[in-house]
């Protein structure tokens, strides 16, 4: 159990806040980059509460304040040149910069373009994303992790909207013991139909469908630690004397995870703030083995959050697709087979932003308090000019989901992760 002020202190995400100031010292998430590549490449977004356009020019992406400085008119709706956006109230245009270059209407030889400029934040494209810094001085230097270094065969991007506050969306993938119950599966389905389904492969060196690790063997052992990057999480369920299955995961601080989708993919997951009740998650599938088949992931994903807005079928307003006679026989939650819909109804039913004061925190929930110690830590040593940001040498990190020898665990997944990384065309 928390403090509401406390609570307030980790939720609220806009201009001024100290949340607000800590994640804009990171870069964020804005659009995919499949967003962008429209006839009109052109889009409004809302991100940590700040109201922008993204579009893109000839030589680059550009995010800028969304009413124009003149006198606000929306810039999503202006006219995309190739070098600019030219608002369509009075023909003011600006460059990828946010700086004015044209006032047509003001009179022959007016200098006022000289002094207007709006608002911009850089952009940059990394493994189908586009990332923003809209915070102060200079942006840190990206990783080296894993999704920002391989090849872009062997990456795909997706996102999916949640109508609450990124805080919760993020704690789901802190907390590895709910994957045995939200996820629980009564039947296992063809291991080799698999493909691009979290859960329904077999773990690294076994044969068992992970269904049924996670069905039948629902008391996890949970280990945490903090890294130079954030915190890592060991998952351990014990199969026999002899054998154990590990989860390995990360929290990639501030605000995504590192989780496996199967022995030779894995899952980073950012939760980026659309405002203090809403936000969206963008995940990056990275292969260790073969380049990945984005036709189908995109096709599987878009069935439960299409584009454009990714906004997903299911939600509080429909129960978020509850049938009971499925849950007495096929899945514990009764809410499909899509584990993204499992966590969005475990992530908005608390409420758009959970009221933390009435929780009774468990021993699965380690994980949890380990991070908000870290985040609160981080806020206030950011307030105080203290924060110093340096991960750019970060890497990996090992993200394992397999059975191997009890007697040897931690040495079994440190060696999965090293032979993954031997076998990879571009790991090594």
């Amino acid at each position: 159990m928390i403090s509401a002020e406390q609570n307030e202190l980790m939720t609220r995400v806009g201009p001024g806040t100290p949340a607000g100031r800590l994640l804009r010292r990171y870069w964020q998430p804005v659009a995919l980059v499949d967003e962008m590549k429209g006839e009109r490449p052109v889009k409004a977004v809302r991100l940590l509460g700040e109201n922008l356009v993204l579009y893109r020019t000839e030589k680059s992406f550009s995010l800028i304040q969304r009413n124009c400085p003149h006198r606000g008119a929306d810039l999503a709706y202006g006219r995309i040149e190739p070098d600019g956006l030219r608002c369509s109230f009075h023909g003011w245009k600006f460059d990828g910069a946010g700086k004015c270059v044209e006032t047509p209407a003001e009179p022959a030889g007016s200098r006022l373009c000289e002094h207007i400029k709006t608002v911009s934040y850089p952009v940059v494209e990394k493994s189908g994303i586009l990332f923003a810094y809209l915070g102060e001085g200079a942006a840190p230097a990206f990783p080296q992790f894993d999704c920002f270094v391989a090849p872009d065969a062997y990456t795909f991007a997706f996102k999916g909207y949640w109508d609450c506050n990124w805080l919760q969306a993020l704690e789901v993938g802190i907390d590895p013991a709910h994957a045995s119950w939200l996820h629980k599966y009564f039947e296992d389905e063809d291991t080799a139909r698999s493909y691009g389904k979290q859960f329904r492969g077999v773990p690294a060196d076994s044969d068992l469908p992970i269904s049924k690790v996670l069905r039948e063997y629902d008391r996890p052992e949970i280990r945490v630690e903090r890294t130079e990057y954030g915190m890592r999480l060991h998952t351990l369920r014990r199969i026999s004397d002899a054998q154990t299955h590990i989860r390995v995961t990360n929290i990639l601080f501030p605000q995504a995870f590192v989780i496996p989708m199967n022995a030779e993919m894995t899952i980073t997951q950012f939760h980026v703030p659309v405002d203090d009740t809403g936000c969206y998650w963008y995940s990056i599938f990275t292969s260790f083995g073969a380049p990945v088949d984005k036709d189908t992931m995109r096709s599987q994903r878009l069935k439960t959050y299409p584009a454009p807005d990714y906004k997903p079928i299911f939600s509080r307003e429909n129960g978020w697709g509850f049938n009971a006679d499925e849950q007495k026989s096929q899945t514990f939650t009764g809410m499909g087979f899509d584990i993204n819909i499992h966590d969005q109804f475990a992530c908005e039913s608390p409420g758009r932003i959970a009221d933390r004061t009435r929780e009774n925190l468990g021993t699965t929930d380690k994980g949890i308090v380990l991070y908000r110690r870290l985040l609160v830590d981080a806020i206030r040593k950011n307030e105080a000019g203290q924060l110093v940001i340096d991960i750019e040498k970060a890497s990996g990190p090992p993200a394992i989901d397999g059975i191997g020898p009890t007697a040897s665990i931690d040495q079994y997944w440190k060696e999965s992760d090293e032979t993954r990384r031997r076998r990879s065309a571009w790991a090594a």
